[in-house]
């Protein structure tokens, strides 16, 4: 897929540039200097967002002029937004991924000269590439009763064929040999299952990639055991958000953890660290993670050769040993950020004696259908129906309460459940309820399909005499069930 970026007459890529909030202004101050010293074709377009947009009242911390302009140049290269406590209601960070699709969250990792950490001389380098706007991060909550919440993960086959087929781009690009995807399919087998079978028909088409599925509690374990055996690992939202933050500890903190958010319209790039408004203004803060995604967007936008010069610039200033207070603590021997910044644009295209660099072509975009229907079936039917009930009634007497309300109707009550174990009829499980219950009301009939005017009459029988807050259709999708079993049920 071509990259969409807005180039000006006088041949300059046109970047949206959002400097943030607390250290924001000080780090995105010195990835400018550093890019402008490097010779990029760049011209900024400065904007704002984050914590000064929601004093203004604007509640997504996104104003309309920021809006425009990413619209209109389509890279953005953004310091740490803050959040407040208190006033506007959605991360202004997770709002800007979200308006623009940055489906893709790239994050690279690797071992720097004269960091020590526990792993060093081990050669990590790593990439985690995440699947960025879907998950339990769509922010689709409810209470379902005063003290029961609901959180949807939603993962669709879209959404997971797209970060899978950026991960293993990432490795073409990069010279990578092994990618890794990160799931938790042996609990949550629909949607994280749906995440593992995609890759693992995805990864028939890139047969020169060595593609291996990893449990993501083991895939944490090995992370700290032996990261070194990494290449890429693709995985879902929250799993990656997790994952990230860990492979940075490895190399030395979220100083040095740069990061991409890449779509088909847009991209923008920022450091994985946050505000740190404490330090906001006292030039101590290290700008490496903030000048590394500056690199990481010079290589989107094609300017490779300013990319590799920053990139042995930034090596160069740590293997001389010029170091920041993330590293040496707030001894005499710390650089400041403005001192770093100096001393990476002095060397500015000096490879490093020690540490690898790696050569990089550019990145190719995936491209998948836009299709809201990606999946599509011959066969379905609806084989029966979960309502959720709130009850504080003993579960024998919900359950035989609500198997009396649907007599007459094409379904019989299979099951209650609670907190996803089969309670009723009684198992033999000790298990603690709460007032939250999951009817399972399943077809009569083995080969029929409960209509609109059927699902609605069994969910008003028993909205007779229990309070109910959601309900769903379990449907078959060519003759697969596309619901799961309780623990328990048979």
């Amino acid at each position: 897929m071509e990259r969409k970026v807005h180039v000006t007459p006088s041949g300059r890529t046109l970047v949206t540039l959002i400097p943030g909030d607390g250290i924001g202004p000080e780090v995105v101050a010195a990835a400018r200097r550093i890019v402008e010293a490097a010779g990029a074709k760049i011209e900024w377009e400065e904007r704002a967002a984050g914590a000064s947009v929601f004093k203004q009242g604007i509640a997504s911390g996104v104003p309309q002029d920021t809006i425009e302009s990413i619209r209109r140049t389509r890279v953005v290269l953004k310091g740490p937004l803050e959040t407040p406590v208190g006033f506007g209601e959605k991360s202004a960070n997770v709002t800007l991924r979200k308006l623009f699709e940055t489906y893709g969250n790239i994050r690279p990792v690797r071992e720097f000269p004269g960091v020590k950490t526990p792993y060093s001389g081990r050669g990590v380098d790593l990439v985690v590439v995440r699947e960025n706007v879907e998950d339990l991060y769509a922010g689709i909550e409810h209470m379902q009763t005063p003290g029961v919440a609901q959180c949807l993960k939603l993962i669709s086959r879209k959404g997971s064929e797209k970060i899978i087929r950026l991960g293993f781009e990432v490795a073409l690009a990069e010279g990578r040999k092994r990618v890794h995807c990160a799931t938790k399919a042996n609990i949550m087998k629909l949607t994280e299952g749906l995440m593992k079978r995609t890759f693992e028909a995805v990864a028939k088409e890139y047969p020169q990639i060595e593609a291996q599925h990893i449990i993501v509690d083991n895939c944490a374990h090995q992370l700290v055991k032996k990261p070194e055996q990494f290449d890429v690992i693709i995985t879902t939202n929250m799993n990656g958000d997790i994952l990230s933050d860990l492979t940075s500890a490895l190399i030395g903190g979220l100083g040095f953890a740069p990061s991409a958010n890449i779509g088909a319209e847009v991209a923008i790039f920022e450091a994985v660290h946050g505000s740190a408004p404490k330090y906001a203004g006292k030039n101590v803060i290290n700008p490496t993670a903030v000048v590394l995604s500056a690199v990481l967007m010079l290589r989107h936008i094609g300017e490779m050769a300013a990319a590799a010069a920053i990139e042995h610039g930034v090596l160069s200033t740590l293997e001389d040993g010029i170091l920041m207070r993330d590293v040496v603590g707030d001894s005499g021997a710390a650089a400041s950020t403005t001192a770093f910044t100096d001393a990476v644009i002095q060397r500015l295209g000096k490879k490093p004696k020690s540490a690898k660099v790696r050569d990089y072509r550019p990145l190719t975009l995936p491209t998948v259908s836009s299709d809201p229907d990606f999946v599509k079936t011959s066969r379905r039917r609806v084989v029966g129906v979960d309502v959720f009930v709130e009850s504080s009634l003993p579960v024998e007497q919900l359950g035989r309460s609500v198997g009396e309300l649907v007599t007459g109707s094409p379904v019989d009550l299979k099951m209650v459940e609670s907190r996803g174990t089969k309670i009723y009829p009684a198992t033999g499980a000790m298990t603690d309820t709460v007032d939250h219950y999951r009817c399972r009301l399943m077809q009569r009939a083995a080969d029929g399909d409960l209509t609109e005017a059927q699902v609605l009459d069994v969910v008003a029988r028993v909205g007779a005499k229990h309070r109910w807050m959601h309900v769903e259709k379990l449907n078959e999708f060519d003759g697969v069930p596309g619901f799961t079993k309780a623990q328990g049920e048979d």
